[in-house]
């Protein structure tokens, strides 16, 4: 696969990220801020271990002329001896524990941001729209919601406690140093624009790499996704390995990629050890002309003090190490912050208005000169002037050929979609007046892909209606068939679901979602093909208990067998995105040269007796 087909998707925001992601550190300030008293502990007693190494400890195990001249002898200095080694064991025990405790609230503060983070992704997609989801692809947004969010916990962690610890770490160490030779303590100062320089080239490399990296996750879990979801037609076909070769191909591209940016940044440790040795040579160098110009006084610069110093160097230069390790966790993140961004930025194109009406009268519904795209650039309309008027209880049948824009015409009902011009009305008002929840609460879809979710056949019903009682659901159930097959099964509507429904067959998951949405008890009823998976015996008991039981619903069937539509009403035949006849099926068959196509053809095919 090509790194020019992955990169095919919108260009990441850059603006305002940060005003996005800061406000979901709400509750984790006072864990940061605990992380960075103890990062402050942690870094002092690391820093003062050193000097009282230097100016203490080491001067009395190796003592200097002056000190020998002037009578020293061990013994007589023991117990000082000791008392250094218990400062200095004091104050190693006090930096670990700083240490583990910053820890520790650092990735308190870091889980508490990304579960934020999660739940406000989590509840802004809730409010999108088809049109908002498509833009994104589904397998985008998991990756967000999951690997970019992990990325970005990461570095709010790693920036919690390194990049505060590093520069604290850097400044005391070399207020120290320069306390110590603040000659010497220049050479810190010299390879610092080396460093930056080194740092900045690694960064600017790798970060076109990690963006086209994160298009490729989308990629891979559209892939297994897509491989899961059809994994029974993959192995009817037997296209096991040509699965396995579009996996490989995205798989590899982001192996590559992974390896392109890790040799680039390989080059961080070699030159930050090459820095570290480079200080450590030219302090000892330059430090010992020191040493033995002053003879090694105690009171000056003697071997103490030296050691001293290349300890700071080794921290000074560590903790430089830690800010290009960070800074490289920060690329990474930053790909995966402009694409969060791009979610929580994004603005759903379907909202309540101001002032919404709360209520939806009755079924009718009205169609009036509508017409839509899904592309606003498009110059070719989805629907085409499409005008029509539903008494309320009526029941309309819809069909046509595939693609012919049956399942759009019903999706406009529910405001699935926004119409480009005219309106779509439901009790007479525009759908674009009233509360989306009051409208949908009124208009129950089930659409051609029928959805269960993992759990129970009575948790799966209860989405309809959450305060249902048994008995209802159990009403619910014998209208849509659904109580044939519940009532042989052990658990009866307490047995399990698989996610997706996986563990009952196509006719049975439709006509629990039929159930389901009969829950609801709305005003307008729309069955998008959704009987295609039951027989025709089931499909005639099911339109039968509609018209005896819900009489007042309006009720929508999309199907492709004239027989789930011929008692209709009134039947609408579409063809590509237009109207061109509309009647009983009796006046169809003498008008409609198309719908007398589609009878011929399908009694021809024994689909039932011709009439």
């Amino acid at each position: 696969m090509s790194e020019d087909v992955l990169k095919q998707t919108t260009k990441p925001k850059k603006a305002h990220v940060l005003k996005k992601l800061v406000p979901c550190m709400l509750g984790s300030w006072r864990w940061t801020a605990l992380t960075w008293v103890f990062i402050t502990l942690e870094v002092v007693c690391e820093v003062l271990i050193p000097w009282v190494a230097g100016t203490y400890l080491i001067p009395f195990i190796n003592p200097t002329q002056e000190m020998l001249d002037a009578g020293y002898v061990m013994a007589d200095h023991i117990r000082e001896l000791w008392g250094f080694a218990f400062i200095m064991l004091g104050l190693a025990i006090a930096s670990c524990v700083s240490g583990i405790a910053a820890g520790f609230f650092a990735a308190r503060a870091s889980s508490n941001f990304g579960k934020n983070l999660r739940k406000k992704m989590f509840y802004k997609i809730q409010d999108f729209s088809f049109k908002n989801i498509d833009k994104f692809s589904t397998p985008s947004l998991v990756t967000r919601l999951t690997t970019d969010v992990t990325n970005i916990q990461n570095s709010v962690q790693m920036i919690i406690r390194m990049l505060v610890r590093a520069p604290f770490m850097m400044v005391f160490a070399f207020v120290m140093a320069a306390t110590i030779s603040p000659q010497l303590s220049l050479i810190f100062l010299g390879v610092v624009p080396f460093l930056a320089f080194a740092l900045f080239f690694i960064v600017f490399k790798v970060h076109p790499i990690f963006q086209s990296v994160f298009r490729a996750y989308d990629r891979l879990n559209g892939s297994v996704e897509e491989n899961l979801r059809g994994i029974r037609v993959v192995k009817s076909f037997g296209c096991e390995e040509k699965e396995v070769e579009k996996f490989k191909g995205v798989s590899g591209f982001i192996y590559n990629s992974f390896v392109r940016a890790e040799r680039i940044m390989a080059f961080n440790n070699p030159v930050m050890q090459m820095s570290t040795y480079v200080c450590i040579l030219l302090l000892s160098w330059f430090g010992a002309h020191i040493v033995i110009s002053t003879g090694n006084s105690p009171s000056g610069f003697n071997t103490g003090s030296l050691t001293s110093l290349i300890s700071y160097v080794t921290q000074i230069l560590n903790s430089l190490m830690m800010v290009s390790i960070s800074f490289v966790m920060i690329v990474v993140s930053r790909n995966s912050a402009e694409r969060i961004s791009e979610v929580l930025d994004e603005i759903p194109d379907l909202a309540s208005p101001e002032d919404p009406i709360m209520e939806v009268p009755n079924g009718q519904v009205d169609f009036e000169n509508v017409c839509f795209r899904y592309n606003q650039e498009g110059e070719k309309n989805v629907l085409d002037n499409v005008s029509i008027h539903v008494p309320a209880g009526s029941t309309v049948g819809i069909i046509g050929a595939t693609g012919s824009s049956k399942s759009t015409f019903v999706s406009m009902i529910a405001r699935l979609y926004d119409v480009n011009s005219g309106s779509v009305k439901v009790g007479g008002h525009d759908v674009r007046d009233y509360d989306l929840a009051t409208l949908r609460d009124a208009v129950a879809v089930v659409l051609q892909k029928n959805v269960l979710f993992s759990g129970t056949i009575r948790s799966n019903l209860l989405w309809g209606n959450p305060q249902a009682t048994d008995e209802e659901i159990e009403k619910a159930a014998k209208l849509a068939c659904a109580d044939e097959f519940i009532e042989t099964l052990p658990a009866k509507y307490d047995s399990p679901i698989e996610q997706g429904g996986n563990n009952v067959s196509g006719g049975q998951k439709q006509r629990l979602c039929i159930a389901r949405a009969l829950l609801k008890k709305p005003k307008v009823l729309i069955l998008d093909d959704s009987t295609s998976a039951v027989d025709t015996f089931t499909d005639s008991k099911i339109r039968a208990a509609f018209q005896s039981e819900i009489p007042e619903t309006t009720k929508f069937i999309v199907a492709q067998r004239i027989l789930s539509i011929r008692e209709c009403d009134l039947i609408l035949v579409l063809d590509d995105g237009r109207i061109i006849a509309s009647g009983t099926h009796k006046e169809l068959m003498k008008t409609s040269e198309v719908y007398r196509e589609i009878h011929e053809t399908q009694v021809r095919g024994g689909d039932f007796d011709a009439a």
